[in-house]
């Protein structure tokens, strides 16, 4: 098993934003989930593409994780990092290309370090790429303290032998369609080093500071049992409401604000709980552990259907068409547009409320009404 840093460039938003969360966290065990594991594979194979597309010999992957639709989105992965080698073979006579670069930041925090998927220098320009593979949710290069720090450790390193004035920082996540890039000046950069990633880190390493709820806690490993993110969640059962007796248009869109965290805070500590009480008998004042519901299934498939066929009843199957995403991946993309192209369309979606930071478009209620009436 590979050495991990303390202070882990991929966890710095949560460790930045909430110092204590690094020794706090570390009270917990490492635990790999299903996802974290197809995301390591996914990044084992990208990273064999683009070794030998760079001539560099390696050998190829294999794992269990490997569907046809976790490939594609490798492959995508791959073509953006091709396209961009191949730019900066046009802008640099000699341009240095690392594949899944160790990053040393111990000149700004001791024991500090972490591996970037892809790594391409110009005479002028250190570009960061990143590959994600979640499908939940979107993340954007904008103020990405994990590609920030990376950066400034590719910068340390390579600012003897190139005169680098900006970073280019690339989120690449195939499976929702998300190509995000974002630049910044060295100057910036090493001045957020200095007023922001350095103090911080420094603090987190000793244990210092306030804890500070936010969606960076997604990943904490204290996120089920800390009580900072419990009282946030909390605050919305403890409003307090003053006369008249009807909450007001500004109180309704606070607790719309908070409602869909609430509700996944709640289902991962239940997912939490039950799991401590299943796997390690640890026992929750108020709660037991019972026997679910369960279906009814059959022993064996092919002996129910002779047993029924000799009874006289004969019609025990039922056939449905496969759906279109599987579909999709049978025929492949170019097949199945030419084949199925004119016969697939998509209905409207449904009107959903959401807060005013989602991407999508706000919808026009007349044009919409109008078109729900056809």
């Amino acid at each position: 098993m590979g050495v991990h840093s303390r202070l882990s460039p991929s966890a710095a938003k949560q460790i930045l934003n909430c110092t204590p969360s690094l020794t706090t966290g570390e009270r917990f065990k490492d635990e790999e989930s299903p996802y974290a594991a197809e995301g390591s594979a996914g990044h084992a194979l990208a990273e064999y593409l683009v070794k030998r597309y760079l001539k560099i010999r390696t050998r190829r992957p294999t794992s269990d994780y490997y569907t046809e639709e976790l490939v594609e989105a490798v492959e995508e992965y791959v073509a953006y990092v091709i396209e961009q080698i191949e730019e900066a073979k046009k802008m640099c006579k000699y341009p240095i290309l690392t594949v899944e670069q160790r990053v040393d930041l111990s000149i700004y925090v001791e024991g500090c370090f972490g591996t970037a998927d892809m790594v391409i220098v110009t005479d002028t320009k250190v570009h960061i790429i990143d590959l994600k593979l979640g499908k939940g949710v979107e993340v954007s290069a904008e103020g990405n303290y994990q590609l920030m720090i990376y950066a400034l450790g590719v910068v340390a390193t390579v600012e003897m032998l190139f005169e680098i004035e900006t970073v280019e920082l690339t989120i690449v996540q195939p499976r929702l369609c998300n190509f995000s890039t974002w630049e910044m000046s060295v100057a910036d950069l090493k001045r957020w080093a200095e007023e922001e990633f350095v103090p911080k880190a420094k603090m987190a390493l000793a244990g210092e500071g306030e804890f500070h709820a936010g969606d960076w806690c997604r990943f904490c490993k204290a996120r089920f049992q800390c009580r900072e993110r419990a009282q946030e969640y909390l605050k919305i059962a403890q409003m307090e409401f003053k006369d008249p007796p009807l909450l007001t248009d500004e109180e309704m869109a606070e607790v719309l604000l908070k409602t869909d965290g609430l509700k996944k805070w709640v289902e991962e500590v239940y997912t939490y709980a039950q799991s401590e009480a299943a796997n390690n008998h640890r026992e929750w004042p108020g709660f037991k552990l019972v026997e679910g519901r369960a279906n009814r299934k059959y022993t064996d498939e092919e002996k129910v259907v002779e047993a029924a066929k000799s009874a006289g009843y004969t019609d025990v199957f039922k056939q449905t068409l496969i759906g279109i995403t599987e579909m999709e991946r049978l025929m492949g993309k170019k097949q199945f547009n030419e084949i199925l192209g004119g016969l697939i369309y998509k209905p409207q979606g449904k009107v959903t409320l959401v807060p005013e930071s989602d991407k999508r478009e706000p919808i026009n209620l007349a044009t919409a009404s109008d078109d729900f009436a056809e």
